[in-house]
């Protein structure tokens, strides 16, 4: 039986979700697909100039929040990803304090790695710190297997693969080495979305934006550059069964585990719906006699710490109506 270790999305909005999913997982690990890891949690430290591939708005961390995750998640040995990906990146840029500071929590435990898109801050990243695992972004759409290669050829501690090769298996078969190859389970988008790669830059240019206007005056502000999706953008576990980048829950440790030898399978949804993510976790993770059960055990822990809300009906006095 083949190991198949899980990279969850978020270090912020779904950090109470991933925590106490990894709490199941230590004492309750019956419940789990057999061959399961969590191997990672994987996002940002809202808001991030080098964060791409999912926006983050109106928030920030303070520096205790970020120790404090990064800690936390390390104690239970449970790697954390920086999701660096803005494909955007200047010189100039790779000096700015918060994302230096979150690197530089990250750099105390070996176990961490990055996730990169742009060259100059994958330079900048190696000469500051040779040891620190690197992870080659999904963002950049590779999508030629030969180029797939040579980017396995290259120093990274793993590469994720374009959500199109995804049950090709006739194109998976060519690639050299497997067990550093990453595949994305659950993506959204529609196959062959001819917009991923300018979504990625909008969120990009949109990330820089945000910040700018934290110093500007309100009636300043820059305008956001907006951006709709008629492809994917309701999407959940669900309503992408039918597509043929979608990857089986039971295809993960037989087709890909067992036969490929692919071992790593990230889970996209670190700024969706928290009852969508519920869902997806279940199938991917948890066998098919416990899914009930996780479900009502996740939502009811969730509501019990004010993660999600449950309003009650609001009191009414009974009058009696008058007659007409």
């Amino acid at each position: 039986m083949g190991e198949a270790k899980f990279h969850l999305p978020g270090l912020r909005q779904n950090y109470p979700l991933n925590m106490l999913v990894i709490s199941l997982f230590e004492q309750k690990p019956e419940m789990f697909r057999e061959g399961v890891k969590i191997e990672s949690c994987y996002g940002e430290f809202p808001t991030s100039l080098w964060n791409g591939g999912r926006p983050s708005y109106n928030d920030q961390c303070s520096a205790e929040y970020i120790v404090n995750v990064i800690k936390s998640l390390n104690s239970h040995g449970v790697s954390v990803r920086l999701t660096y990906t803005n494909m955007t990146i200047t010189e100039h840029e790779c000096s700015d304090p918060y994302c230096n500071f979150c690197l530089d929590q990250l750099a105390k435990d070996e176990k961490n790695c990055v996730i990169l898109f742009s060259p100059i801050l994958e330079n900048y990243i190696r000469n500051k710190y040779p040891n620190m695992k690197i992870v080659s972004s999904t963002c950049k759409r590779i999508k030629d297997i030969d180029k797939v290669n040579e980017e396995l050829e290259k120093p990274y501690h793993l590469v994720v693969l374009d959500y199109d090769f995804n049950n090709d298996y006739e194109a998976l078969a060519k690639i050299h080495d497997h067990p550093r190859c990453e595949v994305l389970v659950n993506c959204l988008c529609t196959p062959n979305c001819p917009r991923r790669s300018n979504h990625y830059r909008n969120i990009a240019d949109n990330q820089r934006l945000i910040l700018k206007n934290r110093h500007l005056p309100a009636d300043n502000h820059i305008p956001i550059k907006q951006w709709h999706c008629e492809y994917g953008e309701h999407n959940c576990f669900y309503t992408i069964q039918d597509y043929k980048t979608f990857v089986k829950p039971e295809d993960v440790v037989g087709k890909y585990s067992d036969e490929l030898d692919i071992h790593n399978f990230k889970i996209e949804g670190r700024t969706g719906n928290i009852f969508s993510l519920v869902e997806t976790y279940s199938n991917y993770l948890i066998k098919p006699e416990y899914q009930g059960l996780f479900r009502i055990t996740v939502l009811n822990n969730l509501k019990a710490n004010k993660i999600i809300t449950v309003n009650k009906p609001m009191p009414q006095p009974f009058v009696m109506p008058e007659e007409k």
